[in-house]
């Protein structure tokens, strides 16, 4: 505690002090050397940095080892004039990305200064400045390659020791098209995701909030081993920063269209015509469309960009699995070769007797079970036996979403510069079940076959400015704010069928509406994945966590600074996160989930089916997500310092060396009850608010995360650079 006191303690001083750092989360930086023509070093040159397509310049001065190093640079190319006494001047293009050391070195010829040599700057295969393992995409990268979907995350996927897990978050949940990835085998929650510098992920699910469109897109650098201290991660950093407008007038339009003409059909769920139509295949249509223009208000300091993308999307599938036919639905279970015992006959399977017939009198079969059963369509495939499927269904699933960015920057002057983004994205994912929106069961998307109604509205804020104070000190500013929002619901959730077919308790209320969910467990082959005869609304079958209500907020402010001493870039920053968070599950649905088994109807010899158990009204097994509070949020605070060296020790070796520290306060919640934990140590559990428990239940923060990065980068020649590296990070 006290080491963790001191060192808070020793970093706000700094801050105090105007020695702290600049974040490489939003610029790039050039550094070089400039020598004579005999190689030795020239001191005093003057460098002047020019963006070629703002006309905004920066200028500094080489040390006495004629390094200079220029920080604090928007992505873009720029043009380096280097100038000394007895020189003729040299001007190199050099091409800057974002957390990254563009290297311009010069060597000067004997001359005049009104002379002007133009030297090519060709771009180096080999990083020598930082031991960062990464891979940059460039706006002309993420333009050129064709991506079926046209979504930057994908781009994730192309990066060496990346790949996504085995087990994604369900489409409703996820329609912004992120990923759960595991980088070189680190956990998913580890990964960290930055846009214009400021945090961009979900905590929870570990989800991308805004998913940049190609056309906003100015570059993305993704880390995925030795990263700074300024950065949190414990996997891998994922940065994106979008685009900036220019002097010159720049717009684009665009319209991508596919269709399901050539579509093939697939011959075990698509072997008849759609009832209604003549088509086999159902409708699939894929339209995305936009547009994105920038230019200036003011030259040289006032720009705007801004940009648009519409998606509109008809998805068609098809489902095939097993429904009761009509002579199963008025008791006659005969068809299934199996025997059918009467639960009422007996307490155990070797005490029941068996069905006349195996067919259940109709005074037995449960109302309620027949009710239901009217809602769910009659077999559409004959010449079936036993369990198979007898019933095809095709549908589409509609998606739409807007996406929109808008971006500002305004260069006072070659000391204060500063910036501001906001983007929005609205996703609307309509998705019916095999038996339609009202009696559910899983959706026509085989890969992820969710069912239901799904409303996201995602929302990121960014705004800034950086400020050179002298020569050797600069500074930079961020305020960060998102909202990730999504409502799942099941299809007809304003509708009461169960209280309607006479079951009473299950649709309660406006959270507690729509179709429950009935599992016949293996009445049909398959499983709960397959074919089997399930309908309504579940997370096993229709993969709907429905109702769903999650509204994610965090706001953060960033203060780093930059101190050059020599050939030493001191960096010294603060990074302050309040989180806010709503969370209302139904990991089971609400209005319940009704399981049915075979073991109900079971005999001494065996048989059984879920079928009959259904048709008695027989419940084997009810779940149901309860809670009283729908209303429950936690709050957090989150605090982060680190201080970190660039230290080029000469012209072949640099050592890049840090600490960071975290703080992640308890969790506190919004009110008395609404929130608990189980005491591990007495079985209790600790409600929020309870005589004895705090909002924060009691949680103790721990306060020595720390976490140490050290990168050693070496060239061994022109050809071979040598790097390495070492760090420690937590994972919220």
């Amino acid at each position: 505690m006290r080491r963790a006191a001191g060192f808070l303690t020793l970093l706000l001083s700094l801050l105090l002090t105007n020695v702290t750092a600049r974040g490489q989360a939003v610029y790039g930086n050039i550094v070089g050397t400039v020598v004579d023509p005999a190689g030795a070093a020239v001191a005093n040159a003057r460098v002047v940095i020019t963006d070629t397509q703002r006309q905004t310049s920066v200028t500094t001065t080489t040390n006495e080892d004629g390094n200079f190093t220029q920080r604090g640079l928007i992505a873009g190319t720029y043009q380096v004039r280097i100038e000394a006494t007895g020189f003729k001047a040299a001007v190199a293009t050099v091409l800057v990305s974002v957390d990254q050391f563009s290297r311009a070195d010069l060597k000067l010829e004997v001359g005049e200064v009104s002379q002007v040599v133009e030297v090519s700057a060709e771009t180096p295969l080999l990083k020598t400045e930082r031991a960062d393992v990464a891979v940059t995409f460039t706006e002309k990268t993420v333009t050129n390659l064709p991506l079926i979907n046209r979504r930057f995350t994908q781009f994730e996927l192309l990066t060496p020791g990346v790949q996504a897990t085995t087990s994604q978050t369900a489409s409703s949940e996820d329609p912004q098209g992120s990923f759960r990835k595991v980088v070189n085998g680190q956990s998913f929650a580890g990964t960290t995701h930055l846009l214009d510098g400021t945090d961009n992920r979900d905590a929870l699910l570990s989800l991308i909030v805004i998913n940049p469109t190609l056309e906003s897109l100015s570059e993305a650098k993704i880390t995925t081993a030795a990263y700074d201290a300024e950065f949190g991660a414990t996997a891998g950093v994922i940065s994106v920063q979008t685009k900036s407008g220019t002097n010159d007038f720049h717009a684009v339009g665009f319209n991508f269209l596919r269709n399901g003409v050539l579509n093939a059909r697939n011959p075990f769920t698509q072997f008849q015509k759609i009832r209604g139509s003549d088509r086999y295949i159902p409708v699939t249509q894929y339209n995305q469309f936009g547009g994105a223009a920038g230019g200036k208000i003011i030259a040289d300091k006032l720009f705007w960009f801004g940009d648009y993308q519409g998606t509109r999307r008809n998805t068609g599938g098809s489902a095939l699995l097993r429904v009761p036919s009509l002579a199963e639905r008025a008791g006659d279970l005969s068809g299934l070769q199996l025997n059918i015992f009467d639960p009422a006959s007996g307490d155990t399977p070797a005490t029941r007797t068996q069905f006349t017939d195996n067919k259940i009198p109709t005074s037995r079969i449960s109302p309620q079970a027949l009710k239901l059963l009217s809602l769910i369509p009659l077999p559409n495939i004959t010449g079936v036996v036993r369990d198979a499927p007898n019933y095809v269904n095709s549908g589409t699933i509609k998606f739409n979403e807007d996406l929109t960015n808008t971006r500002w920057d305004y260069f006072h002057s070659q000391s204060l510069q500063f910036f501001g983004r906001y983007s929005f994205a609205d996703y609307r994912l309509d998705s019916p079940g095999i038996f339609g929106f009202a009696a559910g069961g899983r959706g026509f998307d085989e890969a992820a076959p969710f069912a239901g109604i799904s409303r996201t509205r995602n929302q990121s804020l960014a705004t800034g400015f950086n400020y050179t104070v002298n020569q050797n000190l600069l500074t930079d500013f961020r305020f960060g704010w998102f909202r990730y929002r999504v409502n799942v619901d099941p299809g007809a959730a304003e509708t009461t069928p169960a209280k309607d077919a006479g079951i009473p308790g299950l649709n309660n209320d406006s959270f507690t509406g729509g179709m429950p969910a009935f599992l016949l467990n293996g009445y049909g082959p398959g499983g709960n994945n397959g074919n089997q005869f399930n309908f309504g609304y579940a997370l096993q079958f229709a993969r709907c966590n429905c109702p769903l209500r999650q509204n994610e907020r965090a706001f953060q402010m960033v203060n780093n600074w930059t101190y050059l001493q020599g050939n030493h870039s001191w960096r010294f920053g603060i990074d302050y996160r309040y989180a806010k968070n709503l969370r209302i599950p139904s990991d089971r649905h609400r209005a319940g989930e009704l399981q049915f088994n075979a073991a109900r109807t079971q005999g001494p010899t065996g048989g059984g089916s879920a079928l009959a158990s259904f048709l008695l009204g027989d419940v084997s097994v009810f779940e149901r997500y309860v809670s009283t509070i729908t209303d429950a949020e936690e709050r957090q605070n989150r605090f982060f310092l680190f201080v970190q060296d660039n230290w080029r020790v000469n012209r072949n070796l640099t050592i890049n060396y840090g600490l960071r520290y975290e703080n992640y306060r308890p969790q506190t919640v919004t009110g008395a009850g609404k929130g608990g934990f189980i005491d591990v140590n007495t079985g209790e559990v600790r409600v929020a608010g309870s005589p004895g428990v705090g909002l924060d239940l009691g949680v103790k923060p721990a306060n020595n995360l720390y976490a140490p990065r050290i990168g050693i980068a070496y060239k061994v020649s022109e050809k071979t650079v040598l790097r390495l590296g070492y760090g420690r990070g937590f994972d919220i």
